[in-house]
């Protein structure tokens, strides 16, 4: 299609309210048609009592920016969603994606860009606080609004036709509907939300300054590294040094402690998890920020495209899976129905195998147990070796693969796996041997990129790659951007058919059912998701394992059991005295 083929297009814009983790409540909906230059501002009462007032079929175009959460109003007001959406943000992130940035990714950074004037952001800012003031609005007030809605709208407008040269192409406009499908499949996951439990919530936010000392005591009993509230990293050295634990340091000496090398760390030696998720607690986390709504639901913003690969970006402190491993057990079904987590197998080693057509490594992936594969590929274990037989040669041949998918080398390697670093260096020298033509593939597309300045996916998700790009993010461009564009169609297939996804977390579906109906519906989602890889590695499927939750059961995540027993347990303790005094 071109955009002249489309009969109509509607550039369109609500404000809405809504307490944090409640549904939003539309305000007011203005609307400009591009062709024949009709306006529609309609207020709160009339949206909620009419139909929706513009053309929304096969032959009409919808454009918004940040078109999610235009059909999120569309939801709450009952109305269908568009056939087409074009959402400028998402062709805005395609356009900018890796270049250095003066600006913002928002409305008023995309007219900056393209050097068209906007709203002033401090008086967005007033109107946002307005409106979110809930009402009710006097007459000038409403006016008011109704004009704040109105001039994105004509910003809006304005952006879509500078960037409609570039969009009026194909692929890319067929790449851009695609993205906007995406925004309408957001709009219903955060319509629905992740199911909570509110109760034992409520009680976690009540005692949640209590349970915090009583937590180091506990936890802390085996590390000895805190003094009060306040861990001290020389006692934690001498912790290390006790239990013979290497530890990475920072090029001042001092030992690093951000959560990405203590979740690496704990791959190796998961006797420090508790003491993980202790640091995590006492930080800047509070019980307060997590959002949850009246019915039970946490509801945030799932930040699509946000990340340089496409992937969504939510909140780490108000989108439950952002959490501590351990708070994902306030996960819990509504009664009468189920949780599905259904996540692909393996799916970077898959992408992988596709993409660089390696016939040996699609072997080991259809096998599977492409790390027993491997093992056996590269002559470490004998051909009837199994996961029994061979368990601690196939954990060091997995740690390669996953070492090789996030660009890790032989000394990180070796940590990992406890060996020495010559092991690691081995290891990684068997995974060429074994997947030449994988090695052959990733070394042309690094040196592509690099030499023309620009990777993309499948389906027209863009990097833009300057000169001090770091290499190994761009060799593991191609697996995590097109794994985004699978999991990005998988929910537009399952949401489109029907099923309650709750949330998308990096490769796998959350879906909501009845429990009469859960496990038909994960396995719907199952094969829609089969057919999205099919769809994006043309032809090849990657399978799917699902973990059912049942009423009353809770979502469980291993990492975090040990914090989580020890909670209740503290939370029983000061419910008991609590009944006492």
């Amino acid at each position: 299609m071109r955009l002249d083929d489309f009969t109509t297009v509607w550039v369109i814009d609500f404000e809405f309210r809504g307490a944090p983790g409640e549904r939003r409540d539309p305000v007011c909906l203005v609307a400009h048609e591009m062709r024949s230059g009709r306006k529609l501002r309609v207020w709160e009462d009339e949206l909620k009592s009419n139909p929706c007032p513009y053309d929304i079929g096969p032959d009409s175009l919808v454009v918004a920016y940040y078109a999610s959460a235009e059909m999120v109003c569309h939801l709450a007001l009952a109305w269908p969603l568009p056939c087409n959406v074009l959402d400028l943000y998402a062709e805005f992130r395609v356009e900018t994606n890796g270049r250095e940035l003066k600006t913002s990714n928002g409305l008023l950074g995309a007219l900056a860009y393209y050097e068209l004037n906007g709203i002033d952001a401090v008086e967005k800012d007033q109107m946002r606080d307005l409106i979110l003031s809930g009402g009710p609005y006097s007459p000038t007030e409403r006016e008011d609004i109704l004009a704040y809605c109105e001039s994105d709208v004509i910003a809006t407008g304005q952006l879509f036709n500078a960037m409609s040269s570039t969009l009026d192409r194909q692929p890319r406009l067929s790449h851009a509907l695609l993205r906007g499908r995406y925004g309408r499949a957001v709009g219903r996951m955060e319509q629905a939300g992740v199911p909570i439990d509110a109760e034992l919530f409520a009680d976690l936010q009540r005692n949640w300054d209590g349970l915090k000392g009583r937590l180091i005591e506990r936890i802390d009993t085996q590390f000895q590294v805190y003094e009060g509230r306040t861990f001290k990293m020389a006692r934690f050295a001498d912790y290390l040094a006790r239990n013979n634990i290497a530890w990475p340091v920072l090029p001042s000496g001092q030992l690093a402690l951000d959560d990405d090398t203590f979740s690496e760390q704990c791959k190796s030696h998961p006797q420090l998890l508790p003491l993980k998720e202790l640091r995590r607690a006492m930080g800047k986390f509070r019980m307060s920020d997590l959002p949850v709504g009246s019915d039970g639901r946490n509801r945030e913003m799932l930040s699509m495209f946000r990340s340089t690969t496409g992937r969504n970006q939510p909140s780490t402190s108000r989108f439950v899976f952002g959490l501590s491993a351990w708070l994902r057990g306030l996960m819990r079904p509504e009664p009468g129905h189920g949780l599905a987590y259904i996540d692909w197998s393996q799916q970077e080693f898959g992408i992988a195998a596709a993409l660089s057509g390696d016939e040996r490594m699609q072997e080991a992936y259809l096998s599977g147990d492409p790390y027993l594969a491997f093992a056996r590929q590269a002559g470490a274990v004998p051909p009837n070796a199994t996961k029994q037989s061979h368990a601690k040669e196939r954990e060091q041949f997995k740690a390669c693969v996953l070492a090789v998918q996030y660009g890790m080398r032989e000394e990180s390697l070796g940590r990992r796996i406890q060996q020495p670093t010559a092991y690691a260096k081995e290891l990684l020298r068997l995974h060429r041997r074994t997947y030449a033509t994988f090695w052959e593939w990733s070394d042309a597309t690094l040196n592509y990129a690099h030499m023309h300045g620009k990777l993309w996916t499948v389906l027209g998700w863009e990097l833009h790659v300057g000169s001090g790009a770091n290499s190994r993010s761009l060799a593991n461009f191609p697996m995590q951007a097109n794994g985004a564009e699978m999991l990005r169609l998988a929910c537009c297939l399952t949401t489109e058919a029907g099923v309650e996804v709750v949330a998308p977390i990096h490769d796998a579906l959350l879906i909501h059912a009845p429990l009469e109906e859960l496990e038909a519906r994960a396995e719907q989602a199952q094969e829609l998701m089969r057919q999205a890889s099919r769809i994006v590695l043309s032809g090849f499927e990657l399978r799917s394992d699902v973990k059912f939750i049942r009423w009353p059961e809770r979502f469980e995540d291993e990492r975090g059991v040990v914090m989580w027993d020890t909670v209740q347990a503290l939370l029983a303790e000061l419910r008991d005295e609590g009944r006492k005094s």
